[in-house]
């Protein structure tokens, strides 16, 4: 089994067990989904520029949390 496989096991089965590391993804994928819906636009307003960057940092910061929490249940290699 690839590390890549065996981290998208662990993912699933965080997302299963983990009401946390749950809730982090689908408010991940929120974000990820504005951002996306954001850049699709040919022009942005000052005001969505802004929340295009806010939306950026809060999906880092939501990626970094679930690393923290899959490298908490990482089995060692």
């Amino acid at each position: 089994m690839t590390m890549s496989s065996q981290q998208e096991d662990l993912k699933a089965h965080l997302m299963a067990t983990d009401a946390e590391f749950a809730q982090l993804a689908t408010q991940h994928a929120r974000y990820k989904q504005q951002v996306a819906e954001l850049e699709a636009k040919a022009e942005l307003s000052s005001a969505e520029e802004l929340r295009e960057h806010e939306l950026k940092k809060l999906k880092l910061r939501l990626k970094d949390e679930m690393t923290a929490i899959l490298n908490r249940h990482a089995v060692p290699a």
